[in-house]
């Protein structure tokens, strides 16, 4: 009988592809997810009952147990931006992921990998990047042996970032962005489920690998990159500090007054503290190297989804060669 692996928040962002991935391994792949019925395009990723996606609420001790029964191997890629409600980062980055590795570990599970991110530090000025800290450690206590994985920001056709910033360019001549000199190193979502397998299929050794890819660039130069992918002249404009946590601030207290209603996926005032450090792979530490992966390029893939922000959409590049006709 095939192997199976349980992946919390597995039709996310990153976990869809570590699902794709590890069912094309011949693995069963269970998706516990708070709502399962909005997790159905994962089951094309396989044959017919191969991968299912199931519920769980991580908060929850008997849920996790549950949807972790018989499994061979768990993996964690359940996380927040933003708290909003009962779903703070100290429930879900330090007591869900604790409780799915003591479960693990109860139930005889010897192999977790665990999605975690650059710059989490016990004393980081930022409360995301600390509970990102204290999740690592949380996971470390019960499975010793766990990979985590530390990626810097994430990019892909699903991905939060170079979509979110392409959509407000449709609104104004000009990009206001805090933390414009902040650097990052961007890492493609597919080459972080490639390093989670690896870990998975126990082909490297477990312990803290930081995941970037091939270039470290400032946020303001990714915007830059981006809007030439899109085709759209922009100005690209840094606030100062306080006027960056000004808006995060006024933002925050939008949040709070509409009793969460209106959720801020803008930018909060913890997100700002966050951008006062660089988000870049350190210099000792084990990356995709260790992995023997060689992470691919920006250029390479942002055109492949960023091209329905570009004027004319998928036309674009029929309009620019048309205008290369000789009459």
């Amino acid at each position: 009988m095939s192997k199976l692996v349980t992946i919390y928040g597995g039709s996310g962002f990153v976990g869809r592809y570590i699902a794709r991935r590890m069912a094309k391994e011949g693995w069963r792949v269970r998706v516990a997810v708070r709502r399962p019925n909005e997790a159905m395009h994962v089951k094309p990723y396989g044959v017919v009952g191969q991968v299912e996606p199931v519920f769980c609420n991580v908060r929850d001790d008997a849920s996790v147990a549950a949807v972790m029964q018989d499994a061979d191997a768990v993996v964690n890629c359940v996380g927040i931006l933003n708290e909003t409600g009962k779903s703070t980062f100290d429930e879900v980055h330090v007591q869900g992921a604790g409780r799915i590795a003591r479960i693990a570990a109860d139930q005889g599970i010897a192999t977790m990998v665990h999605l975690s991110a650059i710059g989490a530090d016990a004393e980081a000025a930022s409360a995301y990047s600390r509970s990102k800290a204290a999740g690592e450690a949380a996971v470390l206590a019960h499975m010793p042996g766990a990979m985590i994985l530390r990626p810097s920001v994430i990019f892909g056709a699903e991905d939060g970032f170079f979509n979110f910033f392409a959509g407000t360019t449709r609104f104004g001549p000009v990009l206001p962005i805090a933390g414009a000199d902040t650097l990052f190193q961007p890492v493609y979502v597919d080459d972080v489920a490639k390093a989670a397998v690896k870990g998975l299929l126990g082909e490297v050794p477990g312990g803290i690998y930081e995941l970037g890819g091939p270039e470290v660039k400032s946020l303001g130069a990714l915007l830059d990159q981006m809007l030439d992918v899109i085709h759209r002249r922009r100005l690209v404009l840094p606030m100062p500090g306080f006027v960056a946590r000004l808006l995060a601030g006024s933002l925050d207290i939008v949040q709070f007054v509409s009793f969460q209603l209106i959720s801020n996926n803008i930018l909060t005032r913890d997100q700002v503290r966050s951008l006062k450090t660089d988000n870049v792979v350190a210099e000792d530490a084990n990356s995709f190297a260790e992995l023997g992966i060689k992470p691919v390029t920006l250029a390479s893939v942002l055109p492949d989804y960023l091209w329905k922000f570009r004027p004319s959409g998928q036309y674009d590049a029929i309009k620019d060669s048309a205008k290369n006709l000789q009459t």
